[in-house]
């Protein structure tokens, strides 16, 4: 049964809903696995081919009746459309171009976490400088309520790793914003520093990337990360966050 299910998700995840409709009716007007060569008209191209004679073979080893078969691939098919459609993940990249490839900018995935925040909003990064774009949108997002918090990097002066104080800039810039750090470490992790670099808002939408809030970070190094809406991650991520928060592990400073 295994093989069989295996077959279904490939033919499921490589085929276009009303294309497997057609398939899952056609195998059900079927008597028995053994009538399985009655549908090689339904494969157009060799990978669907091979889908479907993988589907027929595993279908033969389990011997369940053909209306069994026709249930799963449509409800296989309903599973695997409503789990894509709840969540959308986007390339993000900063850098050169190949021209061959869409993604979308740093500046512009960040920007848009922050827009569609309405309630709250966490945000990490090691350093952090005065991104005029994202410092306005922050601005913007205190105004309308949201509750701002961020995670940076303690300076030296504070036992962090970095040289500027960016904690102490970014209490300035947004005084409304919690601000935390990652003061008292386990002896596990003495020496460690805060490296993760995401944004999320409201448990709907997240960005997970290599870069700082540095305009270097967001015009000129070569960065890369992933947007992702909906689903379970941007729910995962931010209540990790806060509850790294609620069991004093971040601090606030």
């Amino acid at each position: 049964m295994d093989k069989l299910i295996e077959s279904i998700i490939e033919l499921v995840a490589n085929s276009p809903p009303d294309r497997l409709s057609q398939l899952a009716v056609a195998i059900g007007k079927l008597s028995s696995p053994s009538d399985a060569h009655a549908l090689s008209a339904w494969a157009v191209n060799p990978a669907a081919q091979a889908r479907l004679a993988n589907l027929s073979k595993a279908w033969l080893v389990a011997g369940i009746p053909a209306n069994e078969l026709s249930g799963m691939l449509i409800g296989a098919s309903s599973a695997y459309r409503h789990a894509k459609s709840e969540q959308q993940i986007e390339l993000v990249w900063t850098g050169p171009s190949s021209q061959l490839i869409a993604t979308r900018k740093t500046e512009q995935a960040l920007l848009e976490v922050i827009a569609a925040s309405s309630g709250r909003l966490f945000m990490t990064s090691f350093v952090a400088y005065d991104v005029a774009s994202i410092m306005k949108a922050l601005t913007g997002a205190i105004g309308r309520g949201v509750k701002i918090s961020m995670l940076l990097e303690a300076s030296d002066k504070h036992g962090g790793g970095v040289s500027i104080d960016a904690i102490g800039k970014m209490k300035v810039t947004l005084p409304a914003a919690q601000i935390y750090s990652w003061a008292g470490k386990d002896s596990a992790f003495i020496g460690g520093k805060v490296h993760a670099k995401v944004a999320v808002a409201d448990e709907t939408i997240c960005f997970i990337s290599s870069a700082n809030l540095t305009g270097h970070a967001m015009e000129k190094n070569m960065e890369a990360g992933v947007l992702i809406t909906g689903g379970i991650t941007p729910q995962s991520l931010h209540r990790h966050l806060e509850a790294l928060v609620t069991t004093q592990v971040i601090t606030r400073v």
